[in-house]
């Protein structure tokens, strides 16, 4: 989005002051015919202000010159520095498994030792090349230019291969999201890999707690090495620290006579292992539960298609309150004509456009080199509204073009996994090593693309061999011409190559490759993407009903506790009433000593109501309490000291009531 606006806005500078230079030049020359607008402009000494006010007016978005060169320097070279110094340094950093900064930095810089070789050896054969050549002279603009060439050169390797696979790809997958068969099927297919993936974390994380634990239990408390074992035990998930510490005896001291202990090098070797078995674990288990519910809502689409009610009915409604979106205006009604019907048409038509837009890229990466005809699209799209100066027009269209482009080829990367060593997952689920090598490739994809671009509207003097005003970018660039097989050769005829990398895709060669070479991937004529599909299936189901059987099991309790209420609060307040009851019963009778108080008393021992039942003729054990009303007392307890008893056996009906 950044680089859209910024690269728009470049582009209607250079177009403001060339027209301004052509004003200029038109008040010396009674008539000259501008190369912009390829039109005679008769211009007479009498208002040469008025003709240069009317046909050359500034756009809303004009800064001033000398802000944008010096916005682009800062831009390039930040991100220069990022992508070949830093962020190759800060990758190692983070991977390291050391315990200390000093261990880490140590470590990142023995591993990029070589990267950064080879970096000096492409450098100086560049140098070599330029300093032997005899028409060439060595400056530090020249080589200032090779650096930036080189850069250029093999970003633009990447670009190409990115982008022949985005412009396929991404209508392709919007018309494929249209079809809710085939992406239900798809996510059968990718919930069986997953699943095999799962158990393959869960299976190397065993292995890595078991070796953790055997040194765990080896180092001591007071071993020097402990502290580090304490960092390795941080990082390892909750239920095995517990289990970790539980088998730990701090009171046995270390000998180093008798056991053989780890060194810090394989702890540190350790250490890394454990990071990345924990945070492939975590990964794994977040993408089985959000996988998990997209099957079940793609279920549900294919379920509620043949509703007659016209309702959109969830098979695990969700246990959050609805919100005031989901209660006034995406009602269930909504969302079944969404979901149903309009969502696949939507996606159908995007891909229309997005498949139009891919053509005419295609074509114009293809004959942007030729300028007299222009046959670039783009090209001429630009020149067109060049005619009658019109910047909003011309600022849109450069914002949506290079937005596609970064779409296409932004998208790829987050789509490239090289086994787990670089991965972009989503829900927060990345590493930081996937992290800062997606950077990296942004850093590097941005300023060939730019350049890509200005080629395609004919802006880059250098491609398009037009005597222009330089953009503020290209003037950063520096004179391509000192190397002139790459800026007459490989820059002009290598995004050719764009069509073969299109239709390869188109075909899905890749994925065939891949699948012949034992890397299961999803095609529709193959034995082995049926079996995973039915796998699949079969594992979604199961799900389901282990979801159903918890969400029945959360119900009955529900409605158990509405019915019942809590049976442990219950029980605990009949104990605490009881005791209540019996601490005033003690104290009464031992304060007043009532006969009236002591004959309705629960408390005391049994041979203590014995004696009181004697001496007041109580009545016998199956007097029913029932029948008593003349007592006020037993009218207002409804029970009896002797009563109760029978209360109790006479029904065989209520016994469960108080459950």
């Amino acid at each position: 989005m950044c680089v859209s606006v910024r690269l728009s806005v470049c582009c209607l500078q250079t177009i403001y002051r060339q027209c301004e230079q052509d004003h200029k030049e038109q008040t010396s020359v009674p008539a000259l015919v501008s190369p912009l607008s390829n039109r005679t402009i008769v211009n007479t000494t009498a208002a040469p202000t008025k003709s240069v006010q009317t046909l050359c007016h500034k756009p809303w978005s004009y800064i001033p010159d000398g802000i944008m060169p010096v916005f682009w320097r800062v831009v390039y070279w930040t991100s220069q520095c990022l992508t070949w110094l830093l962020l190759p340094f800060m990758q190692s950093y983070a991977r390291s498994g050391g315990f200390s900064i000093t261990g880490k930095i140590k470590t990142a810089l023995i591993e990029n030792a070589i990267y950064y070789g080879t970096y000096l050896l492409i450098f100086g054969s560049l140098l070599i090349y330029v300093a032997v050549h005899p028409e060439l002279r060595l400056s530090w603009y020249g080589l200032q230019t090779i650096g930036i060439t080189a850069a250029n050169t093999w970003g633009l390797f990447l670009l190409v291969l990115l982008l022949g696979y985005g412009l396929v790809e991404i209508p392709r997958s919007y018309w494929n999201s249209s079809r809710h068969g085939h992406l239900l099927v798809k996510t059968y297919f990718k919930a069986s890999k997953l699943m095999t993936e799962k158990a393959d974390a869960e299976e190397n994380l065993e292995d890595v707690m078991e070796e953790v634990r055997k040194v765990s239990e080896s180092i001591k408390y007071n071993h020097p090495l402990r502290k580090y074992i304490d960092t390795i035990l941080r990082k390892c998930p909750l239920d095995y620290q517990e289990k970790m510490g539980r088998n730990m005896d701090d009171y046995e001291d270390f000998d180093d006579k008798q056991n053989t202990y780890p060194t810090e090098k394989s702890l540190v070797k350790l250490h890394k292992q454990v990071i990345y078995a924990v945070q492939r674990h975590n990964r794994t288990r977040v993408q089985w539960q959000i996988l998990l519910q997209q099957a079940i809502h793609l279920e549900d689409v294919a379920k509620n298609e043949t509703s007659s009610t016209h309702q959109f009915v969830h098979s695990f409604p969700s246990s959050e309150p609805a919100g005031w979106f989901s209660r006034y205006i995406y009602t269930p009604t909504v969302e079944w004509y969404w979901e149903c019907f309009l969502k696949r048409w939507f996606y159908r038509l995007l891909s229309i456009v997005l498949t139009l837009f891919s053509v005419v890229v295609v074509w114009s990466e293809c004959t942007f080199f030729s300028t007299r005809p222009v046959l670039s699209l783009f090209a001429i799209f630009i020149q067109l509204a060049e005619r009658d100066y019109n910047y909003l027009y011309i600022e849109m269209a450069c914002f949506i073009t290079i937005f596609f482009l970064c779409t296409c080829v932004y998208s790829t990367v987050f789509r490239i996994r090289v086994f787990n060593y670089y991965y972009l997952a989503s829900h927060h689920q990345t590493d930081a090593y996937s992290l800062q090598f997606s950077g990296m490739l942004f850093c590097r994809l941005t300023p060939p693309l730019c350049l890509n671009f200005l080629g395609l509207i004919h802006m880059d003097s250098v491609i398009s061999h037009q005597e222009k005003l330089q953009t503020a970018y290209t003037s950063i660039m520096g004179s391509m011409r000192v190397l002139s097989f790459i800026a007459n050769g490989f820059y002009i005829y290598y995004p050719m190559l764009i069509v073969i990398l299109c239709i390869a895709t188109y075909f899905s060669l890749g994925t065939r490759c891949l699948n012949l070479l034992g890397f299961q991937q999803f095609m529709d004529d193959s034995e082995m993407t049926s079996d995973l599909i039915d796998e699949g299936k079969e594992l979604i189901r199961r799900e389901k009903r282990k979801r159903q059987r918890i969400e029945d099991g959360e119900n009955r309790r529900r409605e158990w506790k509405e019915r019942y209420g809590n049976p442990r609060e219950d029980y605990a307040a009949r104990n605490r009433s009881s005791h209540e009851m019996k601490e005033t019963s003690y104290s009464d009778t031992v304060s007043s000593g009532n006969s009236r108080q002591a004959k309705y008393s629960r408390s005391g021992s049994r041979a203590e109501r014995d004696r009181i039942e004697l001496l007041q003729d109580a009545e016998p054990l199956d007097f029913n309490a029932e029948a008593l009303t003349d007592d006020p007392l037993d009218a207002e307890s409804g029970r009896h000291s002797g009563g109760r008893y029978l209360s109790m056996s006479s029904s065989r009906s209520r016994i469960f009531d108080d459950v």
